[in-house]
């Protein structure tokens, strides 16, 4: 591998070592070199190398067994995929998101369990209500409870998914803390979980749809202004 220069962050590392993992440098299953290893390779810091690994961990490029390294996990660039999807709209975003969103719930309402519903009502509960102050904490606890909802469909495509654009749906979690769009409430949120509980996926589904509603509309107004 290149070196890359000392005033590189850590996302430049990361993408040195994804480089190499998707020519193959390291086939799926390898174990990456240590961290000593790597940061004299690209000279960088040991504390910049466990910040890249995070970052391909994330990416599902990267998994870390305890006590054993870290291994390649998969080999295909999801990057490019996940690039043009933050630059769509926010409208996209959140259009795309209700697709998801609403088709787990009505899974989620299909499978629904008592302890289920009570984790997503721990979890709503956790959440509260935004106060102006750490806004990253209050994002946390929000999507928290939407993968919750996701987890709860038992679909591991859609779960997998999910995770995949976590960022960008964190990211429209944080559109609506600012002052051109609502964020919706708690009474919002906990429409989605009474409607879950009812087991009638249509119900659930459409709980959802009430929740993207206001926003949806907010942002064709902007767009339109």
């Amino acid at each position: 591998m290149q070196s890359i220069a000392r005033t590189s962050l850590a996302d430049s590392a990361a993408d040195a070592i994804r480089t190499e993992i998707v020519r193959s440098r390291w086939p799926v299953g390898d174990k990456l070199p240590n961290e000593a290893t790597l940061s004299q390779e690209l000279s960088v810091s040991r504390g910049t190398v466990r910040e890249a690994v995070r970052i391909l961990v994330s990416q599902g490029f990267l998994e870390t067994r305890q006590g054993s390294g870290t291994y390649v996990l998969s080999a295909v660039d999801t990057i490019g995929p996940l690039t043009m999807a933050r630059r769509a709209t926010l409208r996209d975003q959140f259009e795309a998101r209700l697709a998801l969103d609403a088709e787990a719930a009505r899974l989620a309402a299909h499978r629904r369990t008592p302890e289920v519903i009570a984790e997503l009502r721990r979890l709503l509960n956790e959440r509260g209500n935004y106060d102006g102050c750490d806004k990253a904490a209050f994002v946390a606890k929000d999507f928290a409870f939407h993968k919750a909802v996701v987890a709860a469909s038992q679909n591991s495509v859609l779960v997998n998914m999910y995770a995949f654009f976590s960022s960008i749906i964190g990211e429209t979690i944080e559109a609506t803390l600012g002052e051109e769009l609502r964020e919706p409430d708690m009474a919002a949120h906990a429409s989605i979980v009474d409607a879950i509980e009812t087991g009638d996926p249509d119900k659930a589904e459409a709980a959802v749809r009430r929740f993207m509603a206001p926003v949806l509309r907010d942002l064709e107004r902007l767009l339109s202004s």
